[in-house]
């Protein structure tokens, strides 16, 4: 009897959130759904090296970019579900893809278990002003108007929250803009700074650096008042466009079969990791914001973001397949 109950205590011990013996000194893979240099990239590497130490265990990031998101998060969908395979879920991989495409390498929810939110992303719309001088964003409404069909806009590709963004902007402002899709938002942004592409639509973070180099100019972004970090940059609230005013949100899910100790010993990791003022600086520095939330409250997310972007995407006329 008292064997028994030290075997069972030795289990519980192993399997304890926070603990879990039989994976700490094992890699830890990270899979970022698009390429280096976007806002997810940039959310993944903000918390590796914490969330390292915190595990004690390597962390391990893998860009598995392509489709809007879907590659990487299909890699997620079918790998082991062992607590040592996670992967950085968006509003774009669980939320706009499901909205838009009707065929996924992936179910964003019974392939999945939630792990935790990270952070909210803030939207916004900038132009290279050495290719398109507007001065502000009616200026911009006024020029595409004038001009139907013959500036195009780039987006980290199809299915993304940028291309949503992107839609959505056309719908509300009756304009007319081509739309270049692209494998990741660093691609996305390398045209736009060479003058490829006039007008780029994604999260705050990726543009933020080019902005404040003069070589971007931010037009509106989508977040409740102005940012902190471009104070002088209109909401699209306070410009008219509420239905345009939703920020992105970037989260961490496993695959579906994952213990659930797996799961609480990483989410308590990233809610320790989002208390360090470093963390939370380098995030804020980049236009991020710490969230955090348990697995079951971002499970229920995930869901209820799902349909509220298919009431986007009927509304937008957003079919890609």
């Amino acid at each position: 009897m008292q064997r028994r109950r030290l075997l069972s205590a030795m289990a519980a011990l192993s399997f304890a959130p926070g603990i879990s013996l039989a994976q700490e000194g094992k890699p830890l893979r990270l899979v970022v759904p698009f390429p280096p240099g976007g806002a997810t990239d940039i959310t993944a590497r903000s918390l590796q090296e914490s969330l390292a130490r915190i595990l004690k265990q390597p962390v391990v990031l893998d860009n598995r970019g392509g489709a809007g998101g879907s590659i990487g998060m299909a890699e997620v969908a079918r790998a082991p579900a062992d607590g040592l395979t996670i992967g950085v879920a968006t509003l774009s991989t669980h939320g706009v893809n499901p909205a838009v495409y009707s065929k996924l390498p992936y179910h964003p929810t019974k392939d999945f278990v939630g792990v935790t939110e990270i952070v909210k992303a803030p939207g916004v719309i900038v132009v290279n002003p050495a290719v398109l001088p507007v001065k502000d964003f009616a200026d911009l409404v006024k020029y595409l108007k004038a001009n139907p069909g013959k500036v195009s806009y780039a987006t980290p590709g199809n299915g993304t929250i940028g291309h949503m963004w992107g839609e959505l902007f056309k719908s509300s402002t009756g304009t007319s803009m081509v739309h270049i899709p692209y494998r990741g938002a660093g691609p996305a942004v390398n045209d736009v700074l060479a003058g490829q592409v006039a007008v780029y639509f994604d999260q705050v973070a990726s543009s933020l650096p080019h902005v404040k180099s003069g070589k971007l100019k931010a037009l509106a972004v989508s977040w409740p008042e102005r940012l902190d970090v471009l104070p002088e940059v209109p909401t699209y609230a306070e410009l008219g466009y509420k239905q345009a005013n939703e920020p992105s949100w970037f989260g961490l899910v496993a695959p579906a079969a994952t213990p659930a100790a797996a799961v609480d010993r990483i989410q308590q990791a990233v809610a320790q990791a989002l208390k360090e003022p470093a963390v939370r600086e380098r995030l804020a520095g980049q236009g991020l914001y710490p969230s955090g939330t348990t697995p079951k409250e971002f499970t229920a997310q995930i869901g209820s973001e799902i349909d509220k972007m298919k009431r986007v995407a009927a509304y937008a006329k957003i079919a890609l397949d």
